[in-house]
């Protein structure tokens, strides 16, 4: 038997002292505002200490309306990043791979992608109302222009040699791409998944601005128009939290996903 310890047992154990590591940081930030506060060093009515607002958040979700508002923003987002991810996907894979479908497509969406997101607001509110079918169509705009480029420029940059072999050996166009695209472009993909999800939590409350009366957006605004920093503050913690949750649930995918690639990490 070989004296040399495994290599592979410390992985899950470094990997949760990695995570806890990120925990340091703002927990030092929360303590020193509160501090702050106690001491009188920021105003209670423009910034609240972090026990007043998760005094906020408890008493929203001892009374249930918390989890009602954080229910139908999720759901607006989830629904907005599938619709908006599977559009990004279908035209970032068709402009990747065709130089025909990229000359004729690709300027038209470029320009498309620098459009502000607020400046589609009246828009989809003159087109569909201010229902939800405008709201998840603003999220999904968002999430599209990020998976389709990092898609397409990920098709885009698979390395030519690769395709050639494939050819050489006679692979069909569905085996060129189930082979060779597909595992080489999943990297930028889930890059791109990553920074659509993150721009859908942006485009929420743009979205739950248009006439909205419930979701976490709309509580930030009412916490502005009432004058009550903390259901602000509440609101924008909430966001945080939950972006980073669902960002680590498809970074966890990614990686899983992608546990054949020999990277540096």
């Amino acid at each position: 038997m070989s004296s040399f310890p495994s290599l592979h047992k410390p992985k899950y154990p470094l990997l949760s002292v990695r995570c806890l590591k990120g925990f340091w940081l703002p927990l030092f930030l929360l303590f020193g505002w509160e501090i702050l506060s106690l001491i009188g060093y920021f105003p209670p009515n423009l910034l609240p200490a972090p026990s007043k607002v998760i005094e906020t958040i408890w008493t929203l979700a001892s009374s249930g309306e918390l989890f009602h508002h954080i229910g139908i923003t999720l759901y607006r987002v989830i629904l907005g990043f599938i619709i908006g991810s599977v559009m990004g996907t279908i035209l970032g894979a068709l402009t990747g791979y065709s130089e025909q479908i990229h000359d004729f497509l690709d300027p038209l969406l470029q320009s498309l992608r620098n459009i502000p997101s607020l400046a589609w607001v009246p828009l989809f509110i003159l087109w569909m109302g201010i229902y939800e079918t405008s709201k998840v169509a603003l999220i999904a705009v968002g999430v599209f222009f990020p998976v389709y480029l990092n898609l397409m420029s990920g098709v885009k940059s698979v390395e030519r040699k690769l395709v050639e072999v494939g050819k050489v050996y006679r692979l069909s166009n569905f085996q060129l791409i189930r082979r060779i695209f597909f595992p080489a472009t999943l990297p930028a993909y889930f890059v791109g998944l990553r920074s659509g999800l993150g721009l859908g939590w942006m485009f929420v409350v743009a979205a739950e601005i248009m006439g909205s009366s419930q979701g976490l957006g709309f509580l930030l605004v009412d916490g502005q128009t009432t004058g009550r920093p903390t259901i602000i503050l509440a609101s924008i913690l909430l966001f945080a939290l939950l972006g980073k949750l669902t960002d680590a649930a498809l970074a966890t995918l990614g990686k899983h996903l992608l546990y054949w690639q020999d990277s540096y990490q």
